[in-house]
């Protein structure tokens, strides 16, 4: 049973052995997977993947085998049959573009998601191209494949990166640490980081003793003591990556950055948290951002100094009440009381020494949909382009001294 998926799994580089086949197996005949494929495939990536660097590989081969079939469960089973079909993006006219302007203003996040509900009991039919009920291609705030400055979507795909609350599963893919293409350049830009180490930052507490020798001389004969900064490791990163959602296009790209970051070795200190379009009251220790597996921000603020250098990794691109709202937070059940713009701000306060890496080309900066947040973002941290020249500036910009 599911021979060629096996095969399919080798080919795509994920190192599957009959061993770990036959676990998978030994689950299904047990009924682990419960006739569902959400399930089959958590069954499936948990016995044949042995490391998270083969997730997006697995999700590759995944979608190969299983193109076409999708047994969503987070919604009523009707709705879902209703939003299964995605439908094509298209261009927005001035007209929308005026109209969601004045939508943005009044949105309201808690009667939002109470319409939400109340139009899930009332709703017996599908619905597409409309302005109220939950469908497709219209202007409702809930649904998928249509245009709303603050929605909620269910199903389907996020082409206009402006859904406030989206109801259905998330999956985020990982940052694989293997990358090769591209990582050297990375970690040739990172290294200009240790001249922090030795000729900027710490205490000059070892001898030298050419430098002494030479003053001694010069003071005929009179010890002069001269201290230089020992070459140790003193650079302490913190880096933060932004997942899931609008970031999914740039994970390869990113994967470059973290793989170069994974291998350097002149820091003396490297932490790195992951959160999903701006940071609210909890910074998360992987990709999948649970709750179960996350630290307060406050906590980190807490307990690293000001002498690490922060490097923050998003498209900065959101509906504008994730930034500037308390409850701006687009999973559903959380809640932050401060809004993301002032957690920010507390961060580069905290951490004088940041920059901004963006995967969007800067020259999209002004008009890609999201732009308003992403230069408010720009004001608040030096931002740059997340490649090989701009991880280059943002480390020069590193080294400016206080």
């Amino acid at each position: 049973m599911f021979t060629d998926f096996f095969y399919l799994l080798r080919s795509e580089g994920v190192p599957v052995t009959l061993t770990e086949w036959m676990t998978f197996l030994e689950g299904l005949a047990k009924g682990l997977a419960f006739s569902n494929l959400h399930s089959f495939y958590h069954l499936a990536r948990a016995t044949l993947v042995k490391s998270e660097a083969h997730f997006d590989r697995f999700d590759v081969a995944f979608v190969k085998y299983f193109q076409g079939i999708d047994t969503p469960e987070a919604l009523l089973d009707k709705v879902w049959e209703w939003l299964f079909n995605p439908l094509p993006p298209r261009r927005i006219s001035p007209e929308e573009l005026e109209r969601w302007r004045r939508l943005q203003e009044e949105v309201n996040l808690e009667e939002l998601q109470r319409q939400f509900l109340e139009r899930l009991r009332e709703q017996t039919e599908a619905h597409h191209g409309g302005s109220r009920w939950i469908g497709t291609g219209g202007t409702s705030p809930f649904g998928h494949s249509g245009y709303h400055p603050g929605g909620i979507r269910v199903g389907g795909e996020s082409y206009g990166r402006s859904a406030v609350k989206v109801a259905a599963e998330r999956r985020f893919r990982a940052y694989r640490h293997d990358e090769t293409l591209g990582v050297r350049q990375f970690e040739v830009a990172l290294r200009r980081l240790r001249q922090l180490s030795t000729k900027v930052e710490g205490p000059k507490d070892e001898l030298d003793l050419e430098g002494t020798i030479k003053e001694t001389c010069r003071q005929g004969g009179f010890l002069e003591l001269v201290w230089t900064r020992g070459r140790k490791n003193k650079v302490k990163v913190l880096l933060l990556m932004d997942v899931g959602g609008s970031m999914v296009p740039y994970s390869r790209l990113c994967s470059q950055l973290f793989t170069a970051v994974h291998r350097a070795s002149h820091f003396q200190d490297l932490r790195f948290y992951y959160f999903h379009n701006c940071v609210y009251d909890y910074l998360y220790l992987d990709h999948r951002c649970h709750p179960k597996n996350a630290v307060k921000t406050d906590q980190v603020l807490k307990n690293l100094g000001s002498d690490y250098k922060l490097i923050i990794v998003g498209d900065a691109c959101m509906a504008p009440s994730e930034l500037t709202m308390p409850g701006g937070i687009i999973w559903w059940g959380m809640y932050n009381e401060e809004p993301g713009l002032v957690l920010l701000e507390r961060l580069a306060r905290h951490f004088t020494h940041n920059v901004w890496l963006n995967p969007i080309p800067a020259s999209e900066w002004d008009t890609v949909y999201g732009h308003q947040t992403l230069n408010m973002i720009r004001r608040v941290f030096p931002m740059y382009e997340l490649t090989v020249e701009g991880l280059t500036q943002a480390v020069k910009k590193l080294l400016v001294r206080r």
